[in-house]
């Protein structure tokens, strides 16, 4: 049996991972092939090709690298018409896996969707769309499916996998030696995100707060965890020109999040887990501004980061576009601070919101839901 797996940046080639981890826990013979990550293909998926070199994020992006895209498209299409996979699994990144999704039906091939567009925050129309292209659908947020039921779709929340991943490898006290920050100081961490483009937008800002914290709290130190080793250099760059001491950070980071005061952090997967490890965040987010309005004008949600959305509230800070500056960052930050009685209020609420994400198991639970899929594909008929 074999099947193939398709995600386009540094968060789907987490979810990659987990998934091709949990599919040859159950089924060990399954031949996994696909487009995706380093981490995946550490997990047994033979890649055909590695999505660094083409992640771009953006409208104007986009469409600056539109020719390369599309003959990645090609090149996957004959891959696939090559390898004659049974089932498809498109993990996130949906202008790109879609349009593949739909060649993958075009040649017969079932497609299973992982973490399916956000139908619930805009354009709800396209549920119709992906529901005629994919057979079957899991969500890892429980709020992703109304849209999709009401489009007829096949589509299950079975729980997230970030509840069985995202644990501190070490214990507290472990940790703050391993770091060598003595109980006592603060500690802050910078999470910039994994693309070239939030580094360049946001760790300036981020560096700048960290500046203003230090004259104020001289007892604070920087962390910064490196989402991908391939921009450490500019990060450090860019460090050094500010002037900030910051850490930066390649191992033991669940367990980092676990002794630090808090965050500032892009938006993303990432506050989920900060959640998880009951860290605060101050979420950060900018955009060239073509494609904030763009977005402006075609998503409508109250929240943009996970914890809040989940729970249907701001229950921790968001900042966008114009109010990422250092100072904003900085006043927030503060707050958050062990000591600060709003601190606790907020992390009460955070494992309100990490409980909504469902029992442990669930890599396993979407891994067997994949293989039904697949040896339905292959013997046409169910389990």
């Amino acid at each position: 049996m074999k099947i193939m797996l398709s995600a386009g940046e540094v968060s789907g080639d987490l979810h990659g991972e987990r998934l091709a981890h949990a599919i040859h826990e159950k089924e060990p013979r399954v031949e996994l092939i696909g487009f995706g990550g380093a981490r995946m293909e550490r997990a047994g998926v033979r890649l055909f090709r590695n999505f660094a070199d083409y992640n771009v994020m953006g409208v104007l992006e986009v469409i600056q690298n539109f020719c390369r895209i599309m003959k990645l498209l090609d090149a996957l299409t004959a891959f696939m018409k090559r390898e004659r996979p049974d089932l498809l699994v498109i993990i996130d990144y949906p202008d790109f896996n879609w349009r593949l999704a739909r060649r993958a039906k075009a040649l017969g091939i079932p497609v299973f969707s992982y973490i399916p567009p956000s139908a619930w925050a805009w354009r709800k129309g396209r549920a119709k769309d992906c529901a005629k292209i994919a057979d079957e659908f899991v969500a890892i947020f429980p709020h992703e499916l109304p849209p999709y039921e009401a489009a007829g779709a096949k589509i299950a929340f079975v729980g997230n996998p970030l509840v069985d991943t995202v644990r501190a490898e070490i214990q507290p006290e472990a940790a703050r030696a391993f770091f060598g920050a003595p109980e006592g100081e603060h500690i802050v961490l910078l999470m910039p995100g994994s693309r070239r483009q939030e580094i360049t937008m946001l760790l300036g800002p981020m560096l700048g707060a960290a500046k203003i914290l230090l004259a104020r709290r001289a007892d604070t130190r920087f962390f910064l965890p490196v989402a991908d080793a391939s921009y450490e250099n500019v990060i450090q760059a860019k460090i050094e020109a500010a002037g900030v001491p910051v850490t930066l950070v390649r191992e033991n980071r669940y367990a980092l999040m676990a002794i630090a005061d808090a965050a500032v952090a892009a938006s993303g997967t990432v506050v989920m887990e900060a959640a998880l490890m009951g860290m605060p965040c101050v979420t950060v987010y900018r955009l060239s501004w073509l494609n904030y309005w763009i977005g402006r004008a075609l998503v409508h949600i109250d929240h943009f980061t996970l914890p809040n959305i989940l729970m249907g509230e701001r229950i921790q800070p968001e900042l966008l576009q114009d109010e990422v500056e250092p100072k904003r960052i900085a006043d927030e930050l503060e707050r958050l601070y062990r000591g600060n009685p709003n601190r606790a209020a907020v992390t009460a609420k955070l494992r309100k919101a990490a409980a909504r994400l469902g029992a442990p198991g669930a890599a396993g639970r979407i891994a067997e839901r994949i293989l039904a899929a697949a040896r339905h594909s292959k013997t046409g008929t169910k389990d």
